[in-house]
């Protein structure tokens, strides 16, 4: 019997596609349609951007598969949709149930919790955070929305100014490791794909909460569904006046989404707005602590799916923002007579892509490509303008244009997947480079699977890279893209009761981009670094307690993770504002137990070193280098469930604990705070 399923495995979902006999007419009518929906001009289209698909592996395939035989998330480690369990990467599944759980008020403070990830918080509760991977910088990891690439090309701090709150996610993807194939040329270091909810019924949602520091919060989200279409419209606020001076904040988020389904193709639009105002204390530079930042960012999607051997997936995104940067806050007395105007930016992305996978005895194939143009309006980035546009006198615009192939050879107890992505940038004048991918995974047994993978990957310098140039920072117009070349092996058992995985990576970088100074008194400038070679290793284990002990024990589940990084800094003489700066050791633990009837306690600790240092201000000058020194966190939210209302209190930093992610700027030490949802 055992042999008749993985015989089954071989074919994966071909079986079922066969039964209901669809003709490749047929998918290119289908394909038209939504074509002609979607855009119908996607002329070079697709790469990055293929969102995975919310049913189960066993709902698309034979009845002879059961669901202990694989992983039930079909993830985008690769360009096709594969299970978990069959994706030959590291991949990190942040699910539902997890964050429901934490004790946080945003994604980047959930990511926190992930032993793989490194946040370098500015502000907290989604205020502002960079997002590394792997020793990687954070404009190095591409962020996105539902298979949306949303990585900001002005730059990679506003990556995450997504209109997104944390009831709508159905899970996050963290793909560790250079991703260009998956997700396009700017995941050099890897990426983070954000999957919104996809309800299977009409409901409600609202949430309230207060605490500590004038924090507010309130969530609004409804759901209403009929036999052909799913509508979700969800909307947040959040507010703070701030744990230390001007770090006070005002963020608003809208999230609009649809679902059609037409003669068994899906038609999925959606569109959003975030805006955001917060006090910037030494946000970009110690010297000036009455920073303030007015941002705002919207964007707009439309994707279409078919169904058969034959699929195709085009998609047609939007996205503009707007920020409004102020080195000295209005409002601030005695403002120097050389400080006439805040920066203003507005970066726009718009992009084309269609995705084709084919399936046949051989595995599946995938192929298409994208275009992709990024542009930047500002006063200070880019180059002038011949005619100014209000306070808009600079601009730069650029287009990616990208190929992709790659194809996934499925056996009875192997996975291989050879492809490769050809990219061209108009800003690298005639040259075409390609950047191959090789996965292997191999499953001795249904709990154990073993792979290997070999990446290559590149990214561009963002528009500040190239012109920020102010009184503290030097631009260079003359950057090079960077280059990666990734090694990794790993190992992934998967039990009822324990889950657990390592991995050892290796990872050259070539002319990695960094801001830099060779001593506390000199400007930051933007550099190429000779090379930067990182490994590391990345391990992690998860019990689940109630089926170990039973259920007449109040502990349910148990997770730890670490994760060890070492760069080889040819260029280590050099003060970092970023790469250098990498996370070398990180632990994380989370224990989540039952106290009496209905009421729950979720633990979660980490404990982290950085490498690096940094200049540290004294009266807002220039003092002493200093090492970054480890610190640890506890984080705990209690919860008390009545059948249609949730109680909780979250108690963040329990032991307030002095900590930096970037030099000069404190993170906030003890906060409480509490609320209540109800689902209608």
């Amino acid at each position: 019997m055992r042999k008749k399923q993985l015989n089954t495995m071989k074919v994966f979902r071909f079986k079922r596609f066969a039964r209901k006999s669809y003709s490749v007419f047929n998918s290119l009518h289908k394909a038209v349609t939504i074509g002609v929906l979607s855009g119908c001009a996607l002329i070079s289209a697709h790469a990055t951007s293929v969102e995975p698909a919310e049913r189960t592996y066993t709902e698309t395939t034979t009845d002879s598969i059961p669901l202990t035989e694989l992983d039930e998330v079909v993830v985008t480690a690769s360009k096709v949709d594969l299970p978990l369990n069959l994706a030959a990467k590291q991949v990190t599944v942040i699910s539902r149930q997890e964050i429901e759980r934490a004790p946080v008020r945003s994604i980047e403070d959930l990511l926190n919790y992930v032993a793989g990830v490194d946040i370098l918080q500015r502000g907290p509760h989604g205020v502002q955070a960079d997002i590394s991977l792997r020793g990687g910088s954070f404009d190095q990891t591409a962020i996105l929305l539902n298979g949306v690439n949303l990585t900001n090309p002005h730059t990679g701090h506003y990556s995450f100014n997504i209109p997104l709150n944390l009831s709508d996610i159905e899970r996050i993807e963290i793909v560790q490791g250079p991703s260009s194939l998956v997700y396009g040329a700017s995941a050099f270091s890897g990426g983070v794909n954000i999957i919104t909810r996809k309800d299977t019924e009409s409901n409600g949602f609202a949430k309230l909460e207060g605490g500590m520091h004038g924090l507010f919060g309130a969530e609004a989200r409804g759901a209403y569904k009929t036999d052909g279409s799913l509508h979700t419209l969800s909307a947040g606020y959040k507010h703070s006046d701030g744990y230390i001076r001007n770090s006070d904040y005002n963020i608003v988020n809208l999230l609009w989404q649809s679902r059609f389904e037409i003669n068994g193709s899906n038609l999925d639009l959606q569109a959003g707005l975030n805006d955001k105002k917060q006090g910037a204390n030494t946000f970009y530079t110690a010297a000036y602590p009455d920073q303030f930042d007015d941002t705002r960012g919207v964007f707009a999607s439309i994707r279409g799916e078919t169904n058969g051997r034959l699929k195709f997936i085009p998609h047609i995104y939007w996205s503009r923002h707007y920020d409004e940067f102020q080195l000295i806050r209005e409002g601030t007395p005695n403002v120097p007579d050389w400080y006439k105007d805040h920066n203003y930016h507005r970066s726009d992305v718009f992009g084309m892509n269609l995705n084709m996978q084919y399936v046949s005895l051989w595995g599946i194939t995938g192929f298409g490509g994208e275009f992709r143009n990024e542009g930047i309006m500002s006063n200070v980035l880019g180059k002038p303008m011949e005619d100014t546009i209000g306070k808009y006198t600079h601009s730069d615009n650029r287009t990616n244009i990208s190929y992709f192939l790659e194809h996934n050879f499925i056996f009875n107890q192997f996975t291989f997947s050879v492809g490769g992505l050809l990219n061209h940038n108009t800003a690298v004048v005639n040259k075409f480079d390609l950047y191959p991918a090789l996965n292997a995974s191999y499953r001795p047994s249904e709990s154990l699977r073993i792979y290997a993978s070999w990446n290559k990957a590149t990214r561009m310098p963002t528009f500040t890279d190239l012109y920020y140039t102010t009184a503290t920072h030097t631009g260079n117009s003359n950057l090079e893209a960077e280059l990666s070349e990734a090694f990794e092996a790993g190992l992934k058992y998967t039990h009822p009761i324990i889950r657990s995985s390592i991995a050892a990576f290796y990872m050259k970088g070539r002319n990695m981009i960094d801001w830099v100074k060779p001593s506390p008194d000199a400007l930051w400038e933007s550099r190429n670094h000779t090379k930067i070679n990182t490994k590391g290793f990345e391990a992690t284990i998860g019990l689940d307690l109630k089926k170990w002990f039973g259920s007449g024990q109040p502990f349910e589940s148990f997770n730890i993770g670490y994760m060890h990084l070492h760069q080889n800094m040819v260029e280590d003489e050099l003060i970092s504002n970023y790469t250098l700066n990498y996370l070398r050791h990180k632990f994380t633990a989370s224990l989540h137990h039952d106290v009496v009837k209905n009421l729950t306690l979720s633990w979660n600790f980490r404990w982290q070193e950085r490498a690096g240092s940094y200049v540290q201000y004294v009266d807002l000058q220039p003092g002493e280098r200093v090492d970054f020194t480890p610190f640890s966190l506890l984080d705990v939210r209690a919860n008390y469930k009545f059948p249609r209302i949730d109680l909780f209190v979250n108690t963040n930093n329990i032991f307030n604990s002095t900590h930096v992610d970037f030099g000069n700027i404190p993170q906030p030490g003890f906060w409480l705070s509490g609320g209540a949802t109800i689902k209608l």
